[in-house]
């Protein structure tokens, strides 16, 4: 295991309220500790050093940020950000020498093969995204889709470094005549013995991605871990996590879409009763969506008085505009406050209610409006994957107040 997967700083930016509200008097709750709620598991070798208490382990590769641990700060801790793999990740010693991580590029004037450290000498831009995998909130779906029963957990916001695309593609003599999308191909061992087309994750995203796209070397400060991508990741704000290439070794423009399985049947809208095909809709850009984080349905119980409603809001590759939070089921609404820096229509914002809640029983949720009029839909889209879900009621959460 290299240093930098054993040695990060465990911050815990993302701390809850209820000691504050205590410490003030108000109204707090009293958690049934989440974390025993789950069968624990522990975490893979590649992402040891995350924070155990934080993650709740799925699988070797499906680990699920818990909804008590969001706290209200933008930037979600690198340690107890969600992690989804579609194949195992590279040996660690990828990591050994980051600079000589080898990229080929296509779809270019001039096709080359460049370095990563060649890739630094291009151009340097940061961004803040929200990264969520495409399946969270599967868990709220009552046909229970196959995959990982994520709820709000498979999804943060961090903090990018890399190079513009837009940059490589300049500097290779721009892109070829005829390309009509960006696909990035991963870096993961295959299995041998059977058609790599099967297995190969390999995405592709309209070419009007190329504008925001980025090959990231960093997250939030630090050089890009082996459990994220490390160490060179195509990034595509406001995309689902899926078209977000980790271990990206390959990057072309293409006329046409990746004909790999994991993009010509995986991630489609595939409607109830039917089967993937290529002429359903691809999981690709996110849509406007929020969720409360606190107080949450740990299973304690509230004290009736004064409490801070918080949570996130993002809206794909529009921003957020307002955000409105209802505290019986969706029945009457009030606007919340967004609070906390705005770091770019990309990331979320977090935002809070301040209310009074008496003695009894409360939905909680909330609903989001982004920059462009799009209002956060009541209901799910019914599919077979379970993806896409920014349901407000299924996110919603009931507490209990005495």
């Amino acid at each position: 295991m290299t240093k930098e997967l054993t040695s990060l700083p465990r911050r815990h930016l993302l701390a809850g309220t209820a000691g504050a509200l205590a410490a003030a008097g108000l109204g707090t709750w009293s958690s049934a500790a989440s974390a025993q709620t789950e069968a624990a598991k522990p975490l893979p070798g590649y992402a040891s050093w995350k924070s155990g208490d934080s993650l709740i382990v799925h699988s070797s590769n499906t680990l699920e940020t818990r909804r008590s641990a969001f706290g209200t700060s933008v930037i979600t801790p690198s340690e107890q950000l969600y992690v989804r793999n579609n194949l195992p990740p590279p040996d660690a010693s990828v990591l050994a020498d980051r600079d000589a991580w080898v990229l080929d590029i296509e779809g270019v004037q001039h096709p080359r093969q460049l370095t990563l450290g060649q890739l630094k000498t291009l151009g340097l831009e940061t961004v803040t995204t929200v990264l969520q995998c495409s399946g969270n909130g599967r868990g709220f779906f009552p046909s229970k889709p196959s995959g990982t029963p994520w709820k709000v957990g498979a999804a943060g916001c961090v903090v990018w470094s890399g190079v513009p695309l837009r940059a490589v593609a300049e500097a290779l003599g721009g892109v070829a005549d005829g390309m009509a999308y960006i696909t990035g191909t991963g870096g993961e061992k295959l299995p041998e013995g059977i058609d790599p087309k099967t297995v190969v994750v390999e995405r592709s995203v309209p070419i009007k991605a190329l504008g925001d796209a980025l090959l990231a070397w960093e997250m939030n400060g630090q050089p890009l871990s082996l459990a994220h991508g490390g160490p060179l990741r195509l990034i595509v704000p406001g995309y689902q996590g899926v078209n977000n290439i980790k271990y990206v070794k390959r990057l072309a423009f293409t006329a046409k879409e990746s004909d790999a399985k994991i993009m010509a049947h995986g991630y489609r809208m595939t409607p109830p009763g039917a089967k993937a095909d290529p002429s359903q809709p691809s999981v690709l850009e996110m849509s406007v969506k929020s969720w409360v984080n606190s107080p949450n349905a740990d299973g304690g119980t509230l004290t009736a008085g004064r409490v801070q409603i918080h949570g996130v809001a993002f809206g794909g590759t529009q921003a957020v505009k307002r955000v409105e939070v209802s505290t019986d089921g969706g029945k009457t609404w009030r606007e919340a406050r967004l609070v906390g820096p705005d770091l770019g229509k990309f990331a979320w914002r977090q935002f809070v209610l301040s209310t009074e809640l008496p003695a009894g029983t409360h939905t909680l949720t909330s609903r989001a409006t982004d920059a462009a009029g799009n209002v956060q839909p009541e209901g799910r889209v019914d599919n077979v994957g379970g993806y896409n879900n920014t349901s407000w009621r299924d996110h919603a959460v009931t507490v209990t107040v005495a």
